[in-house]
């Protein structure tokens, strides 16, 4: 095989991808990836030291997380983009091994003792990265139940390492999450014993309660709380570009950009939730969204007419109806596509070049009309907490089902629709992420004013759901968070599902159902360990699924 890449949910034949990524990433890019990885755990153990001689470790756990950031599903494709990040995690691994010794004092040279073979080898050669390191690959761990274990901890620490770099950009960070990072990651080189990889999957799920929580801070305190908002689905007759991915910072800098440039501002998939946040609410010019889930982006950016903007992961092979208008930015990329470069020190990022190129098109092509309600993260919803509450005693609420995660092309995808349709009248869908494509346009009405659907938005605001499910236990005076009257029916396809998996594990979640398939990365006694220790279950029949759902 040329490469060997297993980390989503669409992987060849669920076992893995051997020549080219169903996603569409071919070889090059698959092994450039995992050379990438391999040398930012040279770093995290290096910066162990570092921190060891009482400095800072910020730097190093920045440079961790986007570079594990970029090499998540459909994020970016660019190899010529990844020899950059591999040459500077290299720079900065030879940097540290000249500064610290084995045995973790500062200021020693890297010749006191031998260095590892992660922190001394650098793949920093064209041959050497073009063709990977045999050291690199996912397959170098020959033992599958250890290999399951470890890379469900690296794909945890890609899900966090997103929420983080989100955070980071805002201005937000945690040096004690750094540590967490840095930690973990060292640790999945050290060869631990299967009981030591369970530990170290089980703090990499706290590290990522810990990263999502840090997100929430960091988009609420900047934009606000998201509100209750009816979100138009239509278009306009001018001009407009569209805003796809989850960066709200990118978001405000194009609207702030755009005011009184003749265009409009329409959001794509992951960033419809931005219609959510207060601070956008002023653009008279930011007027809804357009189009659908990630993987239908090659229809609706065709049909768009305007300039697209890919701001983080998502992207899928351009097609080349819109190839000279599409632009990415952050860790996004794809060859040949125009890359937008990140925002100086204190200054803003350049969207002039995407503002120009609006005004020479012709407006969207009306693909749809009507609205879409959303802007329930834990603040709403706690608002309408005493509706809620009184609800569900009075017996007009049996249950919510939680129905997160992401979208997908496979056809068995609508499993869930087909659940959203058929649950009872008295239940209520709790969601966020992509996933909601498959059933936030259904009409299913409400109950006492609570709308059936409550979308928190998107897989960057997961923590929301994980918050509402701790206060609702509160509020119900409840000593376990299972016994709230909430199933779990999660979609999966990348790594901050993974993340956000581990996360509702570690807050103690039993009985959690998972699909359309389960990861493959899972062996199948890692599996049975979930099973047994956290009652994890694949979907199945929608009919026979939702009678054990209502059953509790």
């Amino acid at each position: 095989m040329s490469m060997f890449c297993y980390q989503c949910q669409e992987t060849a034949r669920n076992t893995g991808c051997t020549a080219r990524g169903v996603c569409g990433k071919d070889e090059t890019t698959a092994n450039l990836q995992d050379v990438l990885v391999y040398n930012l755990k040279g770093i995290a153990l290096l910066a162990q030291r570092k921190r060891a001689a009482g400095e800072s470790i910020a730097p190093e756990g920045r440079l961790i997380m986007r570079g594990l950031f970029a090499t998540i599903t459909n994020a970016n494709f660019d190899s010529d983009r990844f020899k950059v990040l591999i040459a500077e995690a290299v720079d900065r691994k030879r940097e540290l091994a000249s500064r610290y010794a084995a045995g973790g004092s500062g200021g020693g040279d890297a010749s006191d003792s031998p260095l590892s073979e992660y922190e001394s080898w650098s793949g920093s050669s064209d041959e050497q990265i073009s063709a990977g390191f045999a050291g690199a690959s996912v397959l170098s761990e020959e033992d599958e139940d250890r290999r399951s274990l470890t890379e469900f901890a690296v794909y945890g620490l890609k899900g966090l390492s997103a929420y983080g770099d989100h955070a980071v950009i805002l201005g937000y960070e945690d040096e004690e999450l750094y540590g967490e990072l840095v930690d973990i990651l060292a640790d999945t080189t050290r060869g631990l014993p299967m009981d030591g990889l369970l530990d170290l999957l089980e703090r990499t799920a706290g590290a990522c309660v810990k990263a999502m929580a840090l997100l929430d801070r960091a988009n609420t305190e900047t934009y606000g709380h998201p509100e209750m908002t009816r979100v138009d689905i239509g278009t306009g007759d001018r001009p407009g570009i569209l805003i796809s991915g989850h960066d709200l910072k990118d978001m405000a800098e194009l609207l702030e950009q755009t005011v009184d440039a003749g265009v409009d501002v329409y959001t794509h998939s992951e960033m419809l939730p931005a219609n959510y946040y207060p601070a956008f609410k002023k653009y008279s010019h930011f007027v809804g969204n357009y189009g659908g889930s990630w993987w239908k982006q090659n229809r609706e950016f065709a049909s768009f007419n305007g300039p697209i903007l890919m701001t983080t992961n998502c992207i899928t092979p351009v097609k080349d109806e819109y190839r000279d208008r599409i632009f990415t930015t952050g860790m996004a990329g794809y060859p040949g596509v125009k890359h937008i470069p990140d925002r100086p020190a204190d200054g803003s990022k350049d969207f002039s070049e995407i503002i120009e190129l609006a005004k020479t098109c012709p407006p969207p092509q009306e693909i749809e009309t009507g609205t879409i309600t959303g802007g329930f993260a834990h603040d709403q919803v706690m608002a309408l907490a005493d509706k809620v509450v009184d609800a569900v005693k009075s017996g007009a609420v049996k249950r919510f089902v939680v129905m997160a995660g992401c979208d997908g092309r496979q056809k068995g995808r609508s499993y869930f629709t087909e659940v959203a349709e058929a649950l009872p009248e008295d239940t209520i869908i709790l969601t966020a992420g992509c996933a909601k494509y498959r059933y936030n346009k259904l009409d299913l009405g409400d109950i006492g004013g609570i709308p059936r659907i409550l979308d928190a938005g998107q897989c960057n605001d997961s923590y929301s759901l994980a918050f509402i499910a701790l206060k609702l236990k509160e509020v119900f005076g409840l000593d376990d968070i299972n016994d709230l009257p909430i199933s779990y029916d999660i979609a999966w396809y990348e790594q901050k599902a993974v993340a956000v998996l581990l996360a509702l594990l570690h807050l103690g979640v039993k009985g959690l159902r998972l699909g359309p398939t389960l990861p493959a990365f899972l062996s199948p006694n890692v599996a049975k360990v979930l099973v047994e220790k956290f009652e994890i279950k694949p979907t199945g029949e929608v009919q026979s699924d939702i009678e054990d759902m209502m059953a509790g």
